[in-house]
């Protein structure tokens, strides 16, 4: 029986369930502005689906989703495209934080900083922001006062927590891709086995 080897295109057809297509985010009215003008949105590995562009990309979005205010897939795009990692990965991912989950995450992201800003800093306690969607504008300018009123804190940690989730969610795609693969080489593997044995 000839020797088999791992497929990298095996994950390919999981992320397209659920990628917006080519076409469809070079559609969007400020990506068709800078595609009419540019060369930027044509280089491959900004649309393909290779283990080292996706988990690229699944590492932008998580790192530009921490950017604060409503500019996470901006930051997302003006990474992916000189990085050259997926874009359609990139901006999917940054949908991670949102208005339920944007007070834990930046909560989580104080304690970090105070964590790495040492036991000598001694801030005040900060209750949780809480968001309401009948008043989104006030909200939105809520959120601002609360995220000032953490300080030195947040800014440290939204910087460290970003960094880290982005070099842990590019090591769990490149681990997760490697699974896949090797499970289902396994399965052809196991296929081919019986069908040898029952065609003996």
């Amino acid at each position: 029986m000839p020797a088999l080897t791992p497929n990298p295109r095996v994950p390919r057809k999981l992320f397209r369930r659920f990628l917006p297509d080519r076409d469809t985010v070079r559609a969007n009215r400020y990506l068709a502005k800078l595609d009419a003008h540019s060369t930027w949105l044509r280089h491959p590995n900004l649309w393909h689906l290779n283990r080292h562009s996706v988990a690229g990309g699944f590492a932008i979005g998580l790192f530009a989703g921490l950017i604060p205010g409503p500019l996470q897939m901006l930051g997302a795009t003006l990474l992916a495209i000189p990085l050259k990692k997926n874009l359609p990965v990139a901006l999917i991912t940054t949908l991670y934080t949102n208005p339920f989950t944007i007070g834990p995450l930046y909560l989580l992201a104080y304690g970090y900083g105070r964590l790495l800003m040492g036991a000598g800093h001694h801030p005040a306690e900060v209750e949780p922001f809480a968001w309401d969607w009948g008043h989104w504008i006030d909200s939105t300018r809520a959120l601002g006062l609360w995220m000032l009123s953490l300080g030195p804190p947040l800014a440290i940690g939204l910087v460290a927590l970003a960094l880290t989730l982005a070099a842990v969610g590019y090591a769990t795609v490149h681990i997760g891709w490697r699974v896949h693969v090797t499970l289902a080489w396994r399965a052809r593997a196991q296929r081919r086995l019986q069908s040898v044995k029952s065609g003996a």
